[in-house]
C-alpha cells in the first residue's frame, strides 16, 4: 500500500485529501506545517508528498527541498491556488514531479498521483535490478527467496548484518543489495577485503591516520569508516582480521567512533557496517582465532547464502542468465546450451558456486565455434564430474571409513595440485581453489604444509 504525506495549512483540505486518497487504497499521513512535515519525513519516507505551495508564512518549496534531499526521495506534487508560471517553474526546478492549481479536478489529481507512484516504483525496480545484476538472486529456489526476503527486511534498518557463505556464493552482492534497498542507496558502498591487507595497513585504511603516525604518513588521512559518510562499509572476509585489529574494531562498533592511527582524538562516523565471511566464526572462536565478543557484536542478524549445490533448481536459469550476458558482449545472440550440456551442469557440484558458474559459461561461449554449446564446450573438470556420476550411484563405504579423514586427504591433494598447476605461485594457487591468500595459507598450515617450504 503506497504511503502518501499530505501537507496543507487548511484543515478542510487535509481532511478532504485524506478521504479521497484513502478511498483509492493509499495510506495517508497529514501535516499542517513545515515543521510537522519535516518530522513526518524523518519518521518514515513516504512514496509521495502532496504539498500546498504556501503554508501560512512558510513555503511548500521547503517541503519539496526536504523531501528531495532524502536518500530515497519520494515524488512530490505541489498544489496551490496561486498558480503563476514563476511558482510552477520554481517547484519543478527544486525536483517536484508536477504542479496543479486549486480548485483541482479529483480525477485529474488521482491520475497525477498514480503516475507519480508509478515513476517511484520504476526507480525502486531499477535499484533491485542493480542489486541483482550479478545473477546471485536469479532463480526461484526457496533458499534464495529466503535470502531476498531477509535482505528486504534488514535493508531499512541500521542493524549490523553478518553475511555467511562459501567462496563464490555472492556475499558481496547480497551486501550491495542490502545497501541499494536501504535509505543509504544514494551514499557510497565501500567493500574492504580484510584478508588482503597487513594489520597496520588495514587499521590505517579503516580508521585513518595522522601525519607522522608512521613512515610514509606525510599527511593526515581520513579512514574509510568516516569517509563513507552515511553510506555502507562491508568488512569482507572479516574472519581473517588479526586479533589486535579485532579488539579495536569491537570498540569502534560499540562507540561508533574511530581513533585514527597516531591520534588521541576520536572521530564519530555514521556509516552502516556489514560483514561477510566464508569461515565458521563459531569454530574460529573455539580455536582462539576470533573474539567471541566481536562475533556477538557482528551477528546481530545473520544471512546465510546457500552454496549452488543446495539450490540446484536454479542452475538452468543461472546458466541462461550468464550465457545471455556474455552472448550480448560477444554479439552472438543465438548462443544456447544443448539439453545434454544442461544436464551435465545440473549434475555438477560447483564447488566454486555462482562465481564458477559464471566462469564456466564465459569460457564455453568464448571458445565455442557454434551457437549450440554442447557437453564438449564445458571445461574438462565439469565433464569429468559428470562422467563419474554416470558410472553409478553407489559409493563404496569400507569398514572403518572416516569421512573427515577422507575429506582432509582430498583437501591436501587439491592444495598440492593447485600449487603444481600454479608453478608454486601461492597467490595463483589460492585463486584456482577460490580461496583468499590468507585462507590458503591457513589450510597449508592445517595440513602441516608450511607455505615457506613449498
Amino acid at each position: 500500500m503506497p504511503d502518501i504525506l499530505v501537507v496543507d495549512d487548511e484543515p478542510s483540505i487535509l481532511e478532504f485529501l485524506e478521504v479521497l486518497l484513502s478511498k483509492h487504497g493509499h495510506r495517508v499521513r497529514t501535516a499542517a506545517t513545515l515543521g510537522l512535515a519535516t518530522d513526518a519525513l524523518a519518521a518514515a519516507v513516504p512514496d509521495l508528498v502532496i504539498t500546498d505551495f504556501r503554508l501560512g508564512k512558510q513555503s511548500g518549496i521547503d517541503v519539496v527541498k526536504a523531501a528531495r534531499a532524502l536518500p530515497m526521495p519520494p515524488e512530490v506534487i505541489v498544489v496551490t491556488a496561486y498558480g503563476t508560471p514563476a511558482s510552477a517553474v520554481e517547484a519543478m526546478r527544486q525536483g517536484a514531479y508536477d504542479y496543479v492549481t486549486k480548485p483541482f479536478d479529483n480525477e485529474e489529481l488521482m491520475l497525477l498521483v498514480e503516475r507519480a507512484l508509478e515513476k517511484r516504483g520504476l526507480r525502486a525496480e531499477n535499484r533491485r535490478l542493480r542489486a541483482r545484476g550479478s545473477g546471485v538472486f536469479v532463480g526461484q529456489s526457496p533458499a534464495m527467496q529466503q535470502v531476498w526476503s531477509l535482505v528486504q527486511k534488514v535493508a531499512p534498518t541500521r542493524a549490523t548484518v553478518l553475511i555467511a557463505g562459501e567462496s563464490g556464493t555472492g556475499k558481496e552482492v547480497v551486501a550491495r543489495a542490502i545497501h541499494f534497498e536501504s535509505p543509504r542507496a544514494s551514499q557510497p558502498f565501500v567493500p574492504v577485503n580484510c584478508g588482503a591487507l597487513a594489520e597496520g595497513v588495514l587499521e590505517s585504511e579503516l580508521f585513518g591516520h595522522v601525519k607522522g603516525a608512521f613512515t610514509g604518513a606525510t599527511t593526515d588521512r581520513q579512514g574509510i569508516l568516516a569517509a563513507a559518510g552515511e553510506g555502507t562499509v562491508l568488512l569482507d572476509e572479516v574472519g581473517e582480521l588479526p586479533l589486535g585489529t579485532q579488539v579495536k574494531l569491537l570498540r569502534v562498533l560499540q562507540e561508533r567512533k574511530v581513533k585514527p592511527v597516531g591520534s588521541s582524538r576520536e572521530v564519530p562516523f555514521e556509516a552502516r557496517i556489514l560483514a561477510a565471511t566464508n569461515r565458521k566464526l563459531e569454530d574460529e572462536v573455539r580455536s582462539g582465532r576470533f573474539r567471541e565478543d566481536l562475533l556477538f557484536r557482528l551477528n546481530v542478524i545473520v544471512i546465510d547464502v546457500p552454496p549452488l549445490r543446495r539450490r540446484r533448481e536454479d542452475i538452468p536459469q543461472l546458466a541462461q542468465f550468464f550465457l545471455e550476458r556474455v552472448a550480448n558482449e560477444l554479439g552472438r545472440p543465438g548462443l544456447h546450451l544443448t539439453p545434454e550440456a544442461m544436464a551435465v551442469l545440473q549434475d555438477y557440484g560447483f564447488p566454486g558456486n555462482v562465481r564458477q558458474m559464471q566462469n564456466v559459461m564465459e569460457r564455453a561461449a568464448t571458445l565455442s565455434d557454434t551457437d549450440a554449446l554442447g557437453v564438449e564446450a564445458l571445461p574438462p573438470l565439469v565433464r569429468g564430474a559428470a562422467g563419474d556420476l554416470e558410472a553409478g550411484p553407489e559409493v563404496a563405504l569400507p569398514q572403518g571409513f572416516s569421512l573427515e579423514l577422507h575429506l582432509d586427504t582430498l583437501e591436501r591433494r587439491y592444495l598440492h595440485e593447485a600449487l603444481r598447476r600454479a608453478g608454486g605461485a601461492k597467490t595463483k594457487a589460492a585463486e584456482l581453489l577460490g580461496l583468499s591468500f590468507r585462507s590458503f595459507r591457513y589450510r597449508l598450515a592445517k595440513h602441516g604444509m608450511p607455505p615457506d617450504d613449498l
